[in-house]
């Protein structure tokens, strides 16, 4: 099985993903309208510390403070941001670009951890995920002492609230992360009331690199088909039969799949040279999609975050992969 973490996100790491692309010279995209900041929670949150969790990796954790926080994925970031404790993180991951996180030193690479780094922060609590390593990185950290707790990663939409829930309860901030889970929640229902009824169209997600020549078509569990859905949408790899999370992309599997909608990051469809060079790869310009110029681009740091900035995501997607008419 391809594992969206261990491939995607370290491909992701490594082109550098950030700031929403130029939508001009790409002709025929809609682009994401995602504010790249996060709205913190008012007022300074509640915390009971120490608070003992326990890690997704077995280990029974006890946070004592929390005044220096490293979160190893963009999407724990934003969550520890969205809760109002973004002044105590003191590093970040290459993935989270937002904002309020942009100026802190980054403290891995393609989603591998330099335990040097972190360790050099003198980090009070590290969060961490399943997919983050190398392990030898990981065990360095905890053997040095520093409370680490490792969580799974969010692969669908209704892992948003537990994603909160876990975060909130490691750095002591319970009543904050209720307070967030239901705002995520209340945002997320908003934006699904406005799906259109009617045909829903067949929206395939490509993952693109193309200065790495990757080129893959979405299935079943990518994350992306989770929120399409969501969107009024039926992905298309999933409806295809595609039962893994991510397959090589081939003329074959484009034309069985035959979207209506194709949806991509904003920097794999900058590294193809945008819709032009998208519909140039073999078989992508002969679907439905292709032919009509109906490309959804969403920014890669936003995506698949599964966080307190999913209903943004949402929304775009709503209006993009619902919208008629040829695109030039």
């Amino acid at each position: 099985m391809l594992l969206l973490p261990a491939v995607l996100l370290g491909l992701l790491g490594l082109a550098g993903c950030g700031s929403p692309a130029d939508t001009g010279g790409g002709g025929g995209e809609r682009k994401a309208a995602v504010a790249d900041r996060v709205e913190p929670l008012a007022g300074t949150p509640e915390q009971r510390l120490p608070a003992t969790v326990r890690s997704a990796d077995g280990h029974e954790v006890t946070v004592r403070a929390t005044d220096r926080i490293v979160p190893l994925t963009g999407s724990l970031s934003e969550i520890v941001f969205a809760l109002g404790l973004g002044d105590r993180v003191v590093a970040r991951d290459v993935t989270a670009t937002f904002d309020q996180a942009r100026k802190l030193p980054v403290v891995t690479r393609a989603h591998d951890v330099s335990a040097e780094s972190v360790l050099s922060l003198k980090p009070t609590v590290v969060l961490a995920e399943t997919t983050t390593g190398p392990a030898e990185a990981v065990d360095q950290i905890r053997a040095a002492g520093v409370p680490l707790v490792v969580l799974d990663p969010a692969k669908k939409l209704e892992d948003v609230g537990t994603r909160v829930d876990r975060v909130a309860a490691a750095l002591g901030a319970r009543t904050a992360g209720d307070r967030l889970r239901e705002r995520t929640r209340g945002r997320i229902d908003a934006a699904r009331e406005g799906v259109p009824g009617g045909t829903k169209p067949k929206v395939a997600f490509l993952y693109l690199r193309g200065s790495a020549s990757v080129y893959l078509l979405g299935g079943a569990g990518s994350g992306a088909d989770s929120l399409i859905e969501a969107a009024g949408g039926v992905d298309a790899g999933k409806e295809s039969g595609l039962k893994r999370d991510f397959t090589p992309l081939t003329s074959e599997a484009l034309a069985k799949a035959a979207p209506d909608v194709i949806l991509v990051m904003s920097k794999g469809l900058d590294s193809v040279g945008g819709v032009d060079g998208l519909l140039k790869i073999p078989g992508v310009g002969q679907t439905p999609a292709g032919l009509d110029r109906r490309i959804a681009s969403v920014d890669d740091g936003v995506l698949l975050n599964f966080g307190p900035r999913t209903d943004t995501v949402l929304k775009s997607l709503v209006e993009q992969i619902h919208a008629k008419g040829q695109r030039r």
